[in-house]
């Protein structure tokens, strides 16, 4: 059976049980705030049901989704504790009732929001994280490939000292930066052209505006930070 049916299997048995006990307890008559509170209880199981689609994929997914769940737990347990009391009191006027449940709702969906911003905002600062790695990591990589490829001995020294200022390069960017690090990559493909089609000129020209591209964007991340 697959995964998917066994986790709708498990989050029916709740409805399930809750509405037979409803329904075969208190009979299908009730009252108006009998039915606020019934709706009010369902609507908390779907938020728990649906918390973890309120999940952002990232490296902290599994921290979010902890957090996110917990909070739609909390006021699961809290409306069920709260609106199984309204139906048992069963109230024929609504106000208390609504607005009761309505202000626990209300500060749940604050607390969730809240948290969701926060969220973002960390998934954010890590996708930029993740951005600026990859772009010392990548350009290494590519490199010292060429490096590997390279036999004319003074070639193979400027891409050396190119790949060596790439490597110590601050990993922490900027989008000052951005242009300058994108010719960077652009250069590295075309110096890889060059050896390719073994135009050593070619390359060792690249090579010298590689490393002045690279020192170029370490001294404009040094004066910003």
């Amino acid at each position: 059976m697959k995964k998917t049916v066994l986790w709708i299997i498990l989050d029916l048995i709740f409805l399930v049980i809750f509405n037979a006990l409803f329904f075969v307890l208190g009979g299908t008559e009730h009252n108006n705030s009998v039915w606020i509170s019934y709706g009010f209880i369902h609507f908390a199981y779907l938020m728990l049901i649906i918390t973890s689609v309120l999940t952002r994929k990232s490296k902290s997914a599994a921290v979010f989704g902890v957090t996110i769940y917990s909070i739609s737990a909390v006021y699961f347990f809290i409306q069920l504790l709260a609106g199984t009391v309204f139906i048992l009191i069963a109230s024929e006027t609504i106000q208390a009732t609504f607005l009761v449940q309505l202000c626990i709702a209300g500060i749940y969906g604050i607390i969730l929001v809240s948290n969701l911003i926060a969220n973002e905002r960390t998934a954010d600062a890590e996708d930029k994280r993740h951005v600026e790695i990859t772009y010392v990591k990548d350009a290494s990589l590519m490199l010292k490939s060429l490096m590997d490829r390279v036999s004319d001995i003074e070639t193979k020294k400027k891409i050396e000292r190119v790949y060596d200022a790439v490597y110590s390069s601050p990993v922490k960017s900027h989008p000052n930066v951005a242009y300058i690090e994108n010719s960077i990559l652009q250069y590295i493909k075309n110096l890889e052209i060059s050896i390719t089609s073994g135009d050593t000129g070619n390359a060792i020209s690249l090579a010298d505006m590689l490393l002045t591209a690279v020192n170029d964007r370490n001294a404009q991340l040094k004066a910003i930070h």
